[in-house]
């Protein structure tokens, strides 16, 4: 099934927010200072590429603060609008019954683009 659903949301239009996502990510690591984040960008490509399967959790022994650190100026910058684009996609794929595990991918990668640093795919 997560073969099928894979493949179903990589036509209708997993390859283009993934190919976003990269471009982003490439962008962002131009500058020395926008590394961090688009480690994190490449991290969402990733999970946008091929979401169905995968969970997204906590690293439990991450040292510090730095993830919140990095989580609040990722969500000052841009993190809120990435999110928030996934959420409304994911109201609107909810609507049908067809539409609601694609719902749930993209409320998934809505979590992530929220806050991604401290967090991993499995």
């Amino acid at each position: 099934m997560n073969i099928i659903g894979n493949i179903i949301w990589i036509v209708f239009g997993g390859l283009i927010i993934f190919l976003e996502y990269v471009i982003a990510s490439i962008l962002l690591c131009l500058t020395i200072v926008g590394i961090p984040f688009g480690l994190q960008t490449m991290k969402l490509s990733m999970l946008a590429l091929v979401p169905f399967g995968k969970d997204v959790v906590h690293k439990p022994n991450e040292p510090g603060c730095l993830s919140t650190i990095m989580n609040i100026i990722w969500i000052l910058i841009g993190g809120i609008w990435i999110s928030l684009t996934h959420f409304l996609f994911g109201i609107l794929l909810a609507i049908t019954i067809i539409g609601i595990p694609f719902a749930l991918q993209h409320f998934k990668l809505g979590m992530l683009a929220f806050t991604p640093f401290g967090k991993e795919i499995k």
